[in-house]
């Protein structure tokens, strides 16, 4: 379980077909093999660990259906570290199991605001949030604005902005998507 507020960003050092690592020398440190880490809001195994880097394998179901599939050497990644007992929640609770992917529209200023428009490539999926929800975009927890048709907008402040992968995300990034199960009774 996760809660959708980003610890750290990471790099990707390197990859393999199924492989994936990633530079994080502040996190690396804290995981051990077999933890679970959320990397772009995915829940992932650590098979080892540095002191600057981390491993996970990649399941092909995964790499299908998640934007894990697509990085490349030096994109930057949200990571987040497994809730543990008595931690806070600070966001909306996350599995790490992406509902399906969206792309970036468009981003653009509203005063001190960044908007990011979002369409949902699984269209089913629309039909399934609403305005005031929360919903987890490449594992930030963020809360729906506006949503028409197949897209929603969400506002974020500069500090989220800032400290994720959002900062270098473009329009026709790909982006994994997670509902929020719990508020809506999905399961």
């Amino acid at each position: 379980m996760f809660t959708g507020i980003i610890k750290d960003t990471g790099i990707v050092h390197s990859r393999g077909r199924n492989r994936l690592v990633i530079q994080a020398p502040q996190t690396a440190p804290e995981l051990g093999r077999g933890d679970s880490v959320a990397v772009n809001g995915v829940c992932v195994t650590v098979v080892s660990n540095t002191s600057d880097t981390f491993s996970v394998d990649l399941l092909d179901e995964t790499l299908s259906k998640t934007n894990l599939g697509k990085l490349k050497k030096r994109d930057l990644v949200n990571l987040e570290p497994a809730l543990r007992v008595g931690d806070r929640l600070g966001g909306h609770i996350v599995t790490g199991h992406a509902d399906g992917t969206g792309k970036m529209v468009r981003r653009y200023k509203k005063g001190n605001d960044t908007v990011i428009e979002v369409e949902l490539h699984r269209l089913g999926l629309a039909g399934r949030i609403r305005p005031k929800d929360s919903i987890a975009v490449n594992g930030i927890s963020l809360t729906i604005v506006r949503k028409s048709g197949g897209r929603f907008t969400v506002h974020v402040i500069p500090h989220t902005l800032n400290n994720t992968n959002l900062i270098k995300c473009r329009p026709g990034t790909p982006l994994n998507i997670e509902l929020d199960k719990y508020m809506q009774g999905i399961k």
